[in-house]
């Protein structure tokens, strides 16, 4: 077995496909939803990492022991986590079917060689059961070439190109899409082909080799042709499968070939001819081809090279400073140069305006060319996105781009929602929607935030940013979002990071990242299919401060202050149901369980609590990927993993269609995550928190975020004098792991300011007024949906963040020198 490296995490190996055998035998005491008599009883199989497709059994009428012993056959690859599901239904024939049962059984329990009875305990009370026979045997074949990082598994694609040449004489035929073709699990799924053009067109379809799916091609035509729809293949060995149908209305009748595709030889060309009237016929070429290997989603967890050569050329610079900003007489060494991160959280527009005079106060301490990385959300990811658009804005004085600001948050917002301005917006959805970017409601608020911040539309794109940070001139600027369920679950329940680089996006915990230019383009299984036009950046600028896409399930968890009823809740809708059957000892396989389906009340009252009005929708780059089979305990998945769905991969991100994200704040109001990525060595973090009222809870709730997680974090210990009269500045070190980052919080608090103007400089009586900031108080200008100040509220906000700043200049120079301390 050959093995090759790509990168210190991502494999590339060939592994055999293995045959898995189903046999549904029977069930016990199963009775409908009313008990009164046995239910109308079939199951449905599906086995996501083997098929698109859903199997079924036939229907057993009225029975509480139905028996059907029926065989059905999968594909599989052991290298990757397959989680059959079996839903028992009872059908109806008036209304849709009830739902009774969902079993999930890991098929890692079943070696293989191995035969094995499983008897599934659906309901011990009633006596419920369901006895299904699985085996496993080797699959003749070629072995498959997978890519893995140890969590994600990239398989082997082809590309099978249905050409089909029409003739003229396709007018003839009545409908305007006569010629309809599908393969069901590839990436494109259907073509609707139109023949009265009369034009040869070619029709690609990619899917996963070793799923062996099968071309469906359904023709429809006028009955006058119906004697001719017989379908003939030119190539000899080829067998035949074919069906016609006659559809109700007399006038129209069809013809469907099914075509397997593991029949086809890769390279060769296969002709097939529809015979449509009696001088036409409509020809197909079928050619099949195996995709390269190579992958347009990174997975690994490093550090791309871009960053690896940014980190490189900003530690000359940060060494620089720092010789001259602590007097060292000798230059710091690489391994001992620290890297020191700035982290802003978010809360709108007063976030904003505080990161503003923060970074003011760092430009005038000699400070920002001492920092590598710069990570925000919300109001303060605003900031950053517009200072890099100067390529060389830290070495500039800040005043202009604060004043820009200044601008825009004192000027009047009644325009924003104008007639022309919600034309303006129509205009850019709809072209939005036509170049194939997914939309949502979040567009139209990334438009008005557009109007809001810059008054012109602005076509900077995050990975313009480059140009900022390609010779370590500036820090690198990171974002942070969180990918959500939609209209499903909490986010307290399910969350994922989503970090943004100007280099990179990518999910922590999945170790996969795409070129920033390429999000919202459209992948299957690690390929680039269809690259969409990179988005404005006022679209991210509105996915990164959708302040509006809570729901009420994410308010009822802040209001409790704990989750702890709903993983109740959902625990006790899972549970070991298989009796009788010992895994093996060294195994990852996850337990077999049910799960409660939901009657019609829950769903509507699921609905309402999880619907989320502003969310950003995007194409999904994970979409088709595969959980490797030991996914769970690799350490850097576990280190992210953060919701009772990662025991479950049928229902992770890279089964879905889109993501779903949202402001990170939704879950802690931080934009920590990105540094705390073992990769980045981050040394020192200065933390900015903008809350009104809890000036320590981001900070405290990442410190329990990663101790449960196993994140090095230090201690953030605080004394009841400190929570009731928060200081200025803190600084948290945890001695016993020189791992864990050096913390220094700035909470956002009135202190010294009120008597001092600057650090040492006392205010006069008559300045004492401008020492007075109302941060307090429901009648506080800086409230979070306060997108208007005035001139006198913006300053003093200003001048208050860039004095605490300055003021600790020691206490930062402090946890520069243990750090130094610490690299030596």
């Amino acid at each position: 077995m050959s093995e090759k490296v790509t990168t210190s995490y991502q494999k590339v190996q060939a592994f055999p496909t293995w045959l898995l055998s189903v046999k549904i035998l029977q069930a016990k005491n199963i009775r409908k939803a009313d008990r009164c008599n046995g239910a109308d009883c079939y199951i449905m199989l599906w086995l996501p990492t083997a098929s698109k497709e859903k199997a079924r059994t036939h229907t057993v009428l009225n029975s509480t022991a139905p028996v059907w012993n029926e065989t059905f056959h999968f594909v599989i690859q052991s290298q990757v986590k397959n989680v059959l599901e079996l839903k028992i239904f009872d059908e109806r024939f008036h209304s849709s079917d009830d739902l009774l049962f969902t079993i999930l059984f890991d098929v890692a329990e079943v070696c293989s060689g191995e035969r094995i009875l499983a008897n599934f305990i659906l309901n011990s009370e009633r006596k419920e059961e369901l006895d299904v026979e699985f085996a496993v045997q080797e699959h003749l074949g070629d072995l498959e070439s997978l890519v893995t990082n140890n969590v994600l598994v990239s398989r082997p694609v082809s590309c099978l190109n249905v050409h089909v040449f029409k003739e003229k004489s396709m007018k003839k035929l009545k409908e305007e899409n006569d010629l309809e073709l599908r393969v069901n699990g590839s990436y494109e799924d259907t073509w609707k082909v139109a023949l009265e053009s009369g034009l040869a067109e070619s029709f690609p379809f990619h899917y996963t080799t070793y799923w062996e799916p099968e071309l469906n091609a359904h023709l429809q035509f006028t009955r006058q042709q119906q004697g001719l729809y017989q379908l003939r293949f030119k190539e000899a060995g080829i067998p035949k499968h074919c069906s016609s149908n006659e559809e109700q209305d007399k006038e129209n009748s069809s013809a469907s070939l099914i075509m397997p595709l593991k029949l086809l030889s890769s390279g060769k060309d296969v002709k097939v001819i529809l015979p449509v009237s009696a001088d036409s016929d409509l020809e197909l070429k079928l050619h099949t081809k195996a995709c390269s290997e190579h992958l347009d989603v990174r997975l690994g967890f490093d550090l791309c090279k871009e960053e690896n050569s940014f980190l490189h050329k900003r530690k000359e610079v940060v060494a620089a400073a720092l010789k001259n900003i602590l007097h060292l007489k000798d230059t710091l060494q690489d391994h001992e140069v620290p890297v020191v991160a700035v982290m802003a959280t978010g809360s709108g527009c007063r976030s904003m305006v505080s990161f503003c005079g923060q970074l003011s106060g760092l430009q005038k301490l000699n400070i920002l060319d001492c920092i590598t990385y710069i990570s925000s959300t919300s109001g303060s990811a605003w900031v950053v996105s517009n200072l890099y658009k100067d390529s060389n804005w830290s070495q500039k004085d800040l005043a202009r781009p604060i004043h820009e600001a200044k601008k825009h948050l004192t000027k009047n917002k009644i325009s924003t929602f104008s007639l022309d301005h919600l034309i303006h917006y129509q205009t850019e959805l709809k072209h939005r929607d036509e170049q194939g970017i997914s939309t949502s409601f979040n567009d139209l608020w990334a438009v008005a935030l557009e109007t809001i911040l810059h008054d012109k539309v602005d076509d900077f794109k995050l990975s313009d940013q480059q140009q900022a940070v390609n010779e370590g001139q500036n820090p690198l600027p990171l974002y942070l979002a969180l990918n959500v369920k939609e209209n499903q679950i909490s986010a307290f329940d399910f969350k994922e990071w989503c970090e943004f680089s100007p280099y990179e996006t990518g999910f922590l915990k999945y170790g996969a990242f795409i070129h920033s230019e390429d999000f919202g383009s459209e992948f299957f299984m690690g390929k680039l299919m269809k690259k969409n036009p990179e988005s404005r950046i006022c679209f991210l600028e509105a996915l990164w401060s959708n302040t509006l896409a809570v729901n009420l399930l994410d308010d009822w968890n802040k209001l409790s202050s704990t989750d702890a009823y709903w993983q109740k809740l959902i625990r006790s809708k899972i549970r070991n149901i298989e009796r009788g059957h010992v895994p093996p000892q060294k195994s990852t396989y996850l337990e077999t369980s049910w799960i409660c389906p939901e009657g019609m009340l829950s769903e509507v009252i699921r609905d309402v609590l999880t619907d989320r009005p502003l969310h950003y929708h995007a194409h999904n780059f994970l979409k088709g990927l595969h959980l490797h089979k030991d996914y769970c305990e690799d350490s850097q998945f576990s280190v992210w993993k953060d919701c009772q769905l990662d025991q479950f991969p049928n229902r992770l991100t890279p089964s879905e269609d889109e993501i779903s994200l949202v402001d990170a704040a939704y879950f802690i109001n931080t934009s920590c995550p990105p540094l705390l990525r073992e990769e980045r060595k981050v040394d020192v973090i200065l933390s900015f928190d903008y809350s009104l009222d809890t000036p320590f809870q981001s900070v405290e709730q990442m410190e329990k975020y990663c101790e449960e997680q196993g994140i090095p974090f230090p201690r953030i210990s605080l004394s009841e004098e400190d929570k009731k009269n928060p200081r200025e500045c803190y600084l948290f070190v945890d001695d016993e792991n020189k791992k864990a980052p050096i913390v220094l919080h700035f909470p956002l608090v009135l202190d010294s300011f009120q008597n001092f103007k600057e650090p040492g400089v006392k205010r006069s009586k008559a300045e004492m007024e401008e020492g007075t900031v109302p941060l307090a108080g429901c009648q506080s200008p800086y409230h979070l949906m306060n997108f208007t100040y005035t001139k006198k509220d913006f300053d003093k906000l200003l001048k208050l963040t860039e004095y605490n700043v300055q003021n600790n200049r020691d206490w930062i120079l402090q946890a520069f020198c243990i750090a130094i301390e610490q690299k030596k």
